[in-house]
């Protein structure tokens, strides 16, 4: 009898985790739109408009502290004009840590912009000038192989006190690899996108670490 129980609380807290790692697809009264329009299509995925400036749809009653970010999310080849991502660990709408991705940048000719296509950053201290003026290729790096930008990329993000490590179309080496540069104090989560930019994501799933 005993071994029965310990069974089905082992399934049982596996099914639990399970469901509250998979998040259904959003609504407008889930989410705080912060300088962008926000709409749904019909397969469920979330589209934030373009305008000046970065973007957020912060996910209400939803904290993250530190575990895996996994979603699906599609930006367009217009240079300049596609920064899309993930911003977390959210203070309020200017500090927070972000991973986002210049599809723009995937497929260039030019090796220096191939290198560009994946970035950290910990606003509003460490946004990509600085990092990329103190800290070239360190935080930033290409997307191999390079992915259709104007196509959905599979991301998924694992975040500790000590890493972030980014993964996409379901590969097993880390595109990137850094160590967070700051401790926000924040627990804000929501879909983020970079200036004069729109995005579409969905699929999002966040599990947190145990």
């Amino acid at each position: 009898m005993r071994i029965y129980k310990t069974l089905f609380l082992a399934v049982a807290t596996l099914f639990a985790t399970n469901c509250f790692a998979q998040m259904a697809p959003p609504k407008v009264s889930d989410l705080t739109i912060i300088n962008r329009k926000v709409s749904f299509d019909t397969d469920g995925s979330l589209h934030l408009d373009e305008a000046n400036n970065a973007g957020f749809a912060w996910i209400n009653n939803r904290k993250f502290k530190s575990g895996t970010i996994e979603f699906d999310v599609k930006g367009n080849d217009k240079l300049q004009g596609s920064f899309v991502g993930i911003a977390y660990h959210g203070l309020n709408d200017s500090t927070y840590e972000c991973v986002y991705f210049r599809p723009f940048n995937f497929k260039a000719d030019e090796a220096v912009r191939r290198s560009h296509g994946v970035q950290y950053i910990a606003s509003p201290k460490y946004d990509w000038p600085i990092l990329r003026e103190k800290f070239p290729n360190k935080y930033e790096q290409a997307v191999v192989p390079a992915p259709n930008p104007n196509g959905w990329l599979h991301v998924r993000i694992t975040i500790s006190t000590k890493n972030v490590n980014i993964y996409v179309n379901g590969m097993q080496k880390a595109i990137l690899i850094v160590e967070p540069l700051v401790n926000t104090g924040g627990t804000k989560i929501g879909y983020w996108v970079g200036n004069g930019s729109p995005g579409d994501w969905k699929n999002l799933k966040i599990t947190d670490a145990k």
